[in-house]
């Protein structure tokens, strides 16, 4: 055997997890199982129960021909040395064995979940838990169904093989092979716990990800967890019609973003404040704030140079943070440890100016 017997069934097992876990150069690729094979499946928009019903058998029976995928493969390239040595050894005898069951298995578990139009899938047993009288699950995919074609629900990946659904009236977790289900109107929605994860500087340092409780008042109907990016919180906490409980333990952490925000603020206090007693409408960035601050050039910049900061004669028309978010905006995502020294341009008059010209106006108590 050469060194080729030994690289080849690592690269095949590494195949298969990248299949079935695939990573993000997978997913951008089109390289997963519901893109290979989108002309069967169709659009998840179009009929969402049953798209995932028909993804999840062929997900079933993707996974159990992974195996004697390995067998098939050796035989296609020709390589009948090694399936000899392999097919004669103790261990490659009881893995054709297990290769050849699991499609047969496979095969069963589908024909189980396809009898009498689906009634026993998992999905469909999930969406029988919500039938009202003489209702049957049919009935509950044809809403949810209805309301997934519908403009203003929030879609979050929240990760490879999964992905949260939040609609009008119900909140869907997405997995290989089912779907958790609650509708909004007897569900409490907790944040449970969170965890921050370092990563790299370059992508904004540090990640949070909140651990969030769906739990149904309805019988039979079991509690499910979704995780997710602090950062998709806010998107799903205005599309629930529940409010969301935060556990006392659960502090959220800021993104750079926020934390730049702070810093912003705290560094312009240092500037000298702007003299002015009239009264302003409000901050046309928010509309909620009324305007705190005004440019004026006040660093040492000369203005024969083209990066120079220049006089900006608009009135006060920005609050401190929606300056803030504008400045950050225009910077260089990639490096935020330059954007303190860096400049920016007004967002009316598209005059230059950098942190020293961000002075607070007089009436504003910081």
């Amino acid at each position: 055997m050469d060194q080729l017997d030994f690289i080849y069934p690592i690269l095949y097992l590494l195949l298969c997890a990248c299949m079935i876990y695939p990573p993000a150069e997978f997913v951008s690729a089109g390289f997963t199982i519901p893109v290979l094979f989108s002309r069967y499946l169709g659009r998840e928009e179009e009929a969402f129960i049953h798209y995932h019903i028909k993804r999840s058998c062929l997900t079933l029976m993707m996974y159990a021909l992974f195996p004697v995928g390995y067998i098939l493969t050796l035989i296609l390239f020709g390589n009948i040395d090694m399936l000899t040595a392999f097919t004669t050894s103790y261990f490659g005898n009881i893995y054709m064995g297990i290769s050849l069951l699991l499609p047969l298995l496979g095969s069963y578990q589908i024909k189980t979940w396809t009898d009498n139009n689906y009634e026993k899938h998992p999905i469909a047993i999930n969406l029988s838990k919500f039938c009202n009288n003489d209702m049957n699950w049919r009935s509950v995919q044809i809403n949810i169904d209805v309301e997934c074609r519908r403009q203003g629900n929030i879609y979050i990946q929240t990760n490879s093989i999964s992905h949260i659904v939040v609609t009008e009236n119900w909140i869907l977790k997405v997995t290989p092979f089912t779907i958790f289900l609650a509708h909004q109107s007897d569900s409490t929605v907790t944040v449970k716990t969170s965890d921050i994860h370092e990563i790299s500087p370059q992508v904004y340092g540090e990640i949070q990800y909140l651990n969030i409780e769906v739990k149904s008042s309805r019988e039979g109907v079991n509690p499910f967890i979704i995780r997710i990016n602090s950062g998709d919180f806010q998107k799903l906490q205005n599309r629930l019609t529940r409010t969301v409980t935060v556990m006392p333990n659960v502090k959220f952490h800021k993104t750079i973003i926020d934390q730049f925000i702070d810093v912003f603020k705290n560094t312009i206090k240092d500037n000298p404040k702007y003299d002015t007693n009239q009264a302003f409408e409000q901050c046309i960035g928010c509309l909620e704030a009324v305007p705190t601050i005004k440019l004026q050039k006040l660093c040492a910049d000369s203005n024969e140079n083209d990066n120079s900061c220049t006089p900006c004669y608009c009135r006060p028309m920005w609050c401190a943070d929606c300056m803030a978010k504008w400045f950050v905006s225009r910077q260089d995502s990639e490096n935020p440890s330059t954007w303190l020294s860096a400049k920016c341009t007004c967002p009316m008059c598209r005059a230059k100016f950098c942190l020293l010209d961000v002075c607070f106006l007089s009436s504003v108590d910081v």
